[in-house]
């Protein structure tokens, strides 16, 4: 039987700047999953979709196609409603506003990804405790939700396996920031998760992939216009990736920071990040009435102990030690820690936020490659934010390693001296905002 297209016209179509059929696309997926089509075929396609775009409705196309191309869940629930974030150094708010939004009535289904480069991953944090299983089946998954309210799983390859496919081929085609690709790859499996409702927290800066403010706007602009088509709830945030959010930067140290924040002690910008974003999954899922309302209700899961105690069953729920919560010393945290100090008086100017992702990527907390092992004991901790007063000998970060890395320890202490943080005599007139911009879109 022969086939309905030739993959080599396709690629031609889009290379020219035409615009491909919603069936086209349909089956291009549908072959690329059954292995029908090569990489090096598929790998040109994206190539011609990241230098000639994609319209409207080629993005939704494109995400339909991947969200069916698995198992779609369908919960019919109004109360449902995910978080994601596009990744950065220190971005750990998910296991701060999921507890709470959970704590506060809502349900939250999360399926989250591993690290890449020098982001962090939610699912190789949450492993740091000890049992913790993200592997649950979709049954499982389904059953702790609708039981539990709260419920943290990996990517498998029953959900939108061929984004796993298409993914894998953008890391290695440099088609990464592909804004039709990227949102197709997200709300595809955002989408097959089941929730009515999704806030999405989308990086802009030096440290994130959209560096760019604009182009942030632009993928926001891209993942409204899908969630609508889609009859799905979401808000956009923008917010800041020039600097590590919070200050822990590292799998266990995350975990522990976190912690810290759910008992009310945490550093300033992730508590308020995590509030905001929280208020957003609290008001779309109809817990609150309104935005005010539901920054009060928010805020409540922290002061009176029950996001805590969320986290707290989450962990019990999927096999972990809930007793990580008054035990930090039941994580893997290494042996040696290192105190890098400031040469000089001033102001922090700027940071190189890549770069300090890639150094908890070198002490071993990311991966080169995806075949690396996590040691989720290494990592370090910036006390320090852009604007801030520093005097010579002030500490501005602490490695956390292992004795045998010494030489790498060394390089790192000297990349913060010249490279990572910028001191200059005069207060910067401008410092990064935590967030840029919020918008809503409703079903």
């Amino acid at each position: 039987m022969s086939q309905p297209y030739s993959m080599y016209t396709l690629i031609q179509k889009k290379r020219d700047g035409g615009i491909l059929e919603s069936e086209e696309i349909k089956w291009i997926i549908s072959s690329l999953v059954k292995k029908e089509i090569p990489d090096y075929q598929m790998s040109s396609l994206l190539m011609a979709i990241y230098l000639k775009g994609m319209t409207v409705d080629e993005t939704a196309a494109l995400t339909d196609a991947m969200l069916y191309s698995g198992k779609v869940i369908t919960f019919n629930d109004p109360l449902t409603v995910d978080k994601h974030s596009t990744g950065g150094v220190g971005d750990k708010a998910s296991f701060i506003l999921a507890p709470m939004a959970s704590a506060a009535g809502a349900k939250v289904p999360m399926i989250a990804g591993r690290g890449l480069g020098h982001t962090g991953g939610t699912v190789d944090k949450i492993e740091a405790i000890e049992g913790f299983n993200t592997k649950l089946s979709v049954e499982e998954f389904k059953k702790q939700l609708l039981e539990k309210h709260l419920v943290l799983i990996g990517q498998t390859d029953e959900i939108a396996p061929a984004d796993k496919i298409v993914y894998a081929l953008r890391d290695v085609t440099a088609t990464i920031e592909s804004i039709p690709l990227i949102t197709a790859s997200i709300m595809s499996k955002k989408l097959a998760e089941g929730p009515k409702s999704i806030v999405m927290d989308i990086k802009t800066g030096q440290g994130a992939f959209m560096s760019k403010l604009g182009d942030a706007k632009k993928l926001a602009t891209s993942l409204r216009n899908t969630a609508k088509r889609f009859d799905r709830n979401m808000a956009t945030f923008i917010t800041d990736m020039n600097q590590p959010l919070g200050h822990a930067v590292g799998n266990s140290l995350e975990i522990i920071e976190c912690i810290e924040t759910l008992k009310g002690k945490g550093p300033k910008d992730i508590t308020d990040l995590s509030i905001e974003l929280t208020a957003a999954m609290i008001f779309l899922s109809g817990v609150a009435s309104t935005e005010k309302k539901a920054k009060v209700i928010a805020k409540k899961q922290i002061s009176s102990g029950s996001a805590l105690e969320k986290f707290r069953e989450l962990i019990k729920n999927q096999g972990g030690n809930e007793r990580v919560i008054d035990d930090y010393t039941l994580l893997p945290i290494a042996e040696k820690i290192t105190e890098v100090r400031a040469i000089e008086n001033g102001y922090i100017s700027r940071m190189d936020n890549k770069a300090i992702g890639l150094c908890c990527v070198d002490l071993g907390g990311g991966r080169h490659k995806k075949e690396d092992i996590i040691d989720p004991s290494v990592g370090l901790i910036v006390p320090v934010k852009i604007g801030q007063k520093v005097k010579k000998g002030d500490l501005i970060a602490k490695i956390y390693h292992h004795e045998s890395q010494s030489s790498l320890v060394k390089e790192i202490i000297n990349k913060f001296n010249t490279q990572i943080i910028k001191i200059q005599k005069l207060k910067p007139k401008k410092v990064p905002q935590l967030i840029y911009d919020i918008k809503y879109s409703w079903s």
